[in-house]
């Protein structure tokens, strides 16, 4: 996000965010392996939400660890590099395994790239662990089992929401949390469900 809390979405050419808005400018890019194309875009930046993330359902460790390890380490280091400043906000997941070592393929992954973000020198860098995540608004996500999941417990999802706030959470409040953790820090470099609601 740009000084004055406009913002910029990077993603895919598939992808588009769909959002229009007057501080909005979105930038389609078809190959994120390589930040360096759009780096003169990336200067004076006050905070970076970074949520690209696939699920590791049917993949090799090495195919999940390039997209879940390689895309976020390479933007966030030239973003760091351009920007003194910066707060970098990274979602991750439940139950993300800071050892790298446990069983989870996916949760040791994503515990290597939490570990290594943390090492940047951004002003701020945070990890976000959702549990589950209630969409709102008409935010659908991208990958078909949750879809399914949603619309067969869709009803339930508010009960468990206010039910079980250490494992439930919403588009809404992440983003919120997101946003204020951006614009006054926070005690903990990593934020567990309850803290996101929290925030």
């Amino acid at each position: 996000m740009r000084r004055g809390w406009s913002a910029k979405a990077f993603c895919g050419n598939a992808c588009s965010t769909g959002q229009t808005h007057p501080k909005l400018r979105e930038r389609l890019h078809s190959d994120l392996f390589n930040p360096a194309v759009f780096e003169n875009e990336l200067s004076g930046f006050d905070a970076c939400f970074f949520c690209l993330g696939v699920s590791s359902a049917g993949m090799t460790e090495e195919r999940y660890r390039r997209v879940t390890y390689d895309i976020p380490i390479g933007v966030a280091t030239l973003l760091a590099s351009r920007n003194p400043g910066m707060t970098f906000i990274y979602v991750s997941g439940m139950g993300t395994d800071s050892s790298e070592r446990g069983r989870s393929m996916w949760a040791r992954v994503k515990g290597h790239t939490e570990n290594a973000l943390l090492r940047l020198p951004f002003t701020g860098c945070y990890m976000f662990r959702p549990g589950v995540i209630v969409p709102l608004h008409g935010i659908r996500s991208r990958t078909k089992l949750y879809r399914v999941i949603y619309s067969v417990m869709g009803p339930l999802l508010p009960l468990l929401n206010a039910r079980f706030p250490k494992y439930v959470t919403t588009t809404e409040q992440v983003g919120l949390a997101m946003i204020k953790v951006a614009k006054q820090g926070s005690p903990k470099a990593i934020l567990e469900t309850s803290d996101i609601n929290g925030v």
